[in-house]
């Protein structure tokens, strides 16, 4: 063999292994006591790349999720005061309906009228008031805004919170006066009764404005305010109807003796029966009372200071007939059918020098809806409906908790559908905050779910797996140990020289 000093060929190679070994073990120490497996870009490129990816996403995940939480902070607070502003409709409304009641006398509706005036003004401050950050909830400004939820662009979630202020609150109303009339003849009163159906339009959907009673189609306030309830209710409508007729002071059927047929007609149900002319009104009550229940009609009679009350509950059109058996005379039926307050249009007076005599009245019609809304009315529909108080026949009046007035029994009634739908608004924007809180979150756990897995599969690229790399340590460690020793014999190969020099 060759035997050289000036280059230990060995010594080199082992020298060379022993810097390879000492790197591999120095990256595996920084590997354990860092806990990363990548410790720059050059130990995984594409391992890093993803990792970063990976991180990013995880870190959207968290900002998204605590998003969320802020915004939940928000809806709650919203939502608790809309709950208060709930709870104090509901004593609107149950102040309102106690003053529908006239036992009330005008110092307990005065009473009632201020209480409800303190709830609007609470109401009017909580909804100014409630706020988070400074950022208004309940004041309509809070509109078409935006939580971002999510790692990437564009997922967000949409709020709308709609104004809740006693200021715009309330109703799109429609209420007319009722309207009564007379004639010789129940035929012959044709502005409330025709021989084909006749149709008004509200929101956009037609309904019948008559009822077929017979060979008769009578206009009828309470059949529209049913028909309203049914077929336009999926729209966010309300209607009622209330009818009441209070006869002038009774004297009798009429001014001459004998027996008089009177019939009825309320709604779709007719009946008649036979009184003398002279019948005293506890019995006239009774008769009415008596033929009304047999028929199955809406329509229950009693008496007030000497004079015939006639109520039909759901609001529809009383029409009367009265036919004397024989002769004629004065006919009372001013007596029968007629409006002591004078509150619906039309008139009703006594028939002189006739043996028939017949009077209608169309019941007092209430539409309501928490949106505007249109309606198209024939002018003599209109006409015959009453006088509009609120609104037209061409469409709603907004009446706000401000116009609240309850110090007379018809302020009140309109009063109460006023609370109403303010109620069923609150209500809805409750609704509408609590499920967009129910899917925030939803969103937070899924999201939580995802951000555990993203950082996993962060982890599983980045981090350390401490049993491989302790097994790789403790082989880096050996080789070391071994390549030193051998480094050391390496050394000692060109002392063989010597011997050849002696």
């Amino acid at each position: 063999m060759a035997v050289r000093i000036n280059f230990n060929e060995g010594a080199a190679q082992t020298h060379t292994s022993l810097l390879r070994n000492e790197r591999a073990l120095n990256k595996s120490l920084l590997r354990l006591s860092t806990g990363n497996r990548i410790l720059n870009a050059a130990d995984d490129s594409a391992g890093l790349f993803i990792a970063d990816m990976l991180g990013t996403v995880a870190k959207g995940y968290e900002q998204g999720n605590r998003n969320i939480q802020t915004g939940i902070s928000a809806l709650q607070i919203a939502e608790a005061s809309a709950g208060q502003i709930f709870d104090k409709l509901q004593e609107i409304y149950i102040r309102a309906q106690n003053a529908a009641n006239d036992i009330n006398d005008p110092t307990a509706r005065s009473a009632l009228q201020q209480e409800i005036r303190n709830f609007v003004d609470a109401i009017q401050k909580i909804g100014a008031d409630t706020e988070y950050n400074g950022i208004k909830l309940l004041d309509g400004t809070f509109k078409d805004k935006y939580i971002h939820y999510g790692a990437r662009l564009e997922q967000t979630v949409y709020l709308s919170v709609d104004d809740v202020r006693a200021q715009s609150l309330g109703a799109h109303m429609v209420k007319t006066s009722g309207y009564k009339g007379q004639a010789a003849s129940f035929t012959g009163l044709t502005d409330v009764v025709s021989a084909s159906n006749q149709t008004i339009t509200i929101g956009g959907r037609v309904i019948d404005a008559t009822i077929k009673n017979g060979n008769d189609y009578i206009l009828d306030a309470g059949y529209i305010a049913k028909q309203v309830n049914e077929k336009l209710n999926d729209v966010g409508f309300k209607a009622k109807a209330i009818n009441v007729s209070v006869g002038e002071k009774y004297t009798g059927i009429a001014d001459v003796s004998g027996t008089a047929t009177i019939a009825f007609k309320v709604g779709d149900v007719s009946f008649n029966f036979d009184a003398e002319t002279t019948v005293s009104l506890d019995e006239l009550v009774e008769k009415i009372n008596r033929a009304a229940a047999t028929a199955g009609a809406d329509l229950t009679a009693s008496t007030d200071a000497g004079r015939l009350v006639l109520t039909s509950s759901k609001g529809y059109t009383i029409g009367v007939e009265i036919s004397l058996a024989s002769g004629s005379g004065t006919i009372n039926i001013n007596q029968i059918i007629n409006d002591l307050e004078g509150a619906s249009s039309g008139s009703v007076t006594a028939i002189t020098n006739s043996s028939t005599a017949a009077a209608v009245k169309v019941g007092d019609l209430y539409i309501a809806n928490d949106k505007e809304f249109e309606m198209n009315i024939d002018t003599n529909i209109a006409g015959k409906l009453g006088d509009f108080e609120i609104g037209s026949a061409g469409g709603s009046q907004f009446k706000n908790l401000y116009s609240i007035d309850v110090t007379s029994n018809e302020g009140a009634e309109a009063s109460m559908l006023i609370a109403e739908i303010a109620l069923r608004k609150v209500d809805t924007i409750r609704a509408q905050i609590g499920a967009t809180m129910n899917n925030l979150q939803s969103i937070f756990d899924s999201q939580k779910v995802a951000y555990d897995n993203t950082k996993e599969a962060e982890s599983v690229i980045r981090n350390t797996d401490y049993a491989k790399e302790m097994a790789e340590f403790t082989t880096y460690q050996i080789r070391m140990q071994a390549t030193i020793a051998m480094l050391a014999q390496a050394n000692t190969q060109p002392q063989l020289v010597l011997q050849l020099l002696r």
